[in-house]
């Protein structure tokens, strides 16, 4: 089982300037939900700015400590514009 704060953790390696909300679907530590807002998603697809996020979590993927994740990506423009 993997917490909320070592999801944001692993997030925040892989993307340093990153602000992360983290959400527990379902109580059970393996299902997330995920909102990342980074200047490194400038220019990048909506594709490869998710795979920027599971590159960073990969690991935790992989063994299988995270089941789930859902992802909404922002730049810090598009973020900007939707929390308007």
């Amino acid at each position: 089982m993997i917490t909320p704060d070592q999801v944001s953790t692993m997030i925040k390696a892989g993307l340093p300037d990153a602000s992360v909300q983290v959400q527990d679907l379902t109580g059970g530590g393996d299902h997330y939900q995920v909102v990342v807002v980074s200047s490194q998603f400038e220019g990048c697809s909506l594709v490869q700015q998710h795979q920027l996020v599971y590159k960073a979590v990969g690991e935790a993927m992989s063994s299988e400590a995270i089941h789930a994740l859902a992802l909404k990506t922002y730049t810090p423009e598009d973020w900007a514009a939707q929390s308007a």
